[in-house]
């Protein structure tokens, strides 16, 4: 029992050393912030404005948070890191769930501080003139490229690349609005655009911005942590063995 709680996590929900709720509390922050100043930039029609609004809002939330939850803010993000085992299946959920609620926060409070007027929508994403089906394609790349991106500058065997990854990330965002915000909002989060969806209560075509960034995160992680990973390097993993041999014989000496 005790082995089958640890393979899904429910020992996460007790353990001090796994800081789940502070991960939780941080994904809440970074999804509500990109949702705030994200859609708030589309209250206006500027298509630049808003690519580096998103982007340098995803940027801020990795600056801020990526310590303490790794940063996912984006449902596909995160089940690309649980199909791959880099997390638990319950923090998977617990971290999927934050974010529906904060970016229905963020869009709540956008909603209430500014004249209707102005709404425009609240970054509302919809098609403009493409199918679903294209649509759906569209939103897989976007998806593909953005959770590409997060396991290229995670990459353990990577280490230089972690200090550029916030911004990597959110250039990577703003890219994707570049390209695709004309035609289906360039979503690139299921959360993101759920909470807008729950405030407009709009849900035309919504299913396909759960689907296409998902799958596109599947197939990206994937891709990454099959084919493209970065090979060990032997010194740094000697390194690795050598100081967990020593503490693991310091704690034997403690007994």
């Amino acid at each position: 029992m005790s082995s089958f709680k640890y393979k899904l996590g429910i020992n996460e929900l007790s353990s001090k050393k796994q800081r789940i709720w502070n991960a939780l509390i941080a994904e809440f922050v970074g999804i509500f912030f990109l949702n705030f100043f994200g859609c708030a930039s589309c209250t206006s029609n500027n298509k630049t404005m808003i690519s580096f609004a998103f982007g340098l809002a995803v940027f801020m939330a990795v600056m801020a948070i990526g310590h303490v939850s790794g940063g996912h803010i984006n449902p596909a993000v995160t089940i690309g890191m649980l199909v791959t085992g880099k997390i638990s299946f319950v923090r998977a959920i617990l971290y999927i769930i934050v974010q529906c609620c904060g970016a229905i926060a963020g869009t709540a409070a956008l909603k209430s501080l500014i004249p209707e007027e102005f709404h425009n929508g609240l970054g509302h994403t919809d098609l403009t003139g493409v199918l679903p089906a294209q649509g759906l394609g569209i939103e897989f790349f976007l998806g593909f490229v953005l959770v590409l991106t997060v396991f290229g500058v995670c990459d353990e065997n990577k280490p230089d690349s972690r200090f550029v990854a916030p911004l990597a990330i959110g250039l990577t965002v703003t890219l994707g609005h570049l390209g695709a915000v004309g035609f289906t909002g360039a979503s690139m989060n299921p959360a993101r655009t759920f909470g807008t969806a729950v405030i407009r209560n709009a849900w035309n075509n919504h299913w396909l911005y759960w689907v296409g960034p998902i799958l596109g995160g599947i197939g990206a992680s994937l891709l990454y942590t099959q084919v493209l990973s970065a090979p060990e390097d032997e010194n740094v993993a000697e390194k690795y063995r050598t100081n967990a041999s020593d503490k693991e014989m310091k704690r034997l000496e403690g007994f």
